[in-house]
């Protein structure tokens, strides 16, 4: 998403700009610390907020702009992001 975002608004010819792969590195190092793990359900829904401030306002911008392009370019993709988003994380799990 945040690929997709980044060609659209950054012009940066495939490659992300630094700002998109600083943010890119950011999610992924959030999601490897996730406490949820593999049964993570998607960041709105979470009951812990694991990005800094100014981090999570940039993701929801990329989220915002990518969602419904990620219908036409990636479907497989948007519908298991769909269908997580349905899942529930359960707090007993963190710790």
């Amino acid at each position: 998403m945040i690929a997709l975002h980044c060609r659209a608004n950054h012009a940066t010819g495939g490659n992300l700009c630094e700002d998109c792969r600083q943010l890119c590195d950011y999610a992924f190092a959030r999601l490897e610390h996730c406490p949820f793990g593999a049964g993570k359900t998607t960041c709105a829904k979470c009951p812990v907020h694991c990005y800094k401030p100014d981090m999570r306002e940039q993701i929801r911008k990329v989220m915002r702009f990518s969602g419904p392009r990620m219908l036409y370019r990636h479907p497989v993709l948007a519908l298991m992001h769909q269908i997580d988003s349905l899942r529930r994380s359960s707090s007993s799990k963190v710790g």
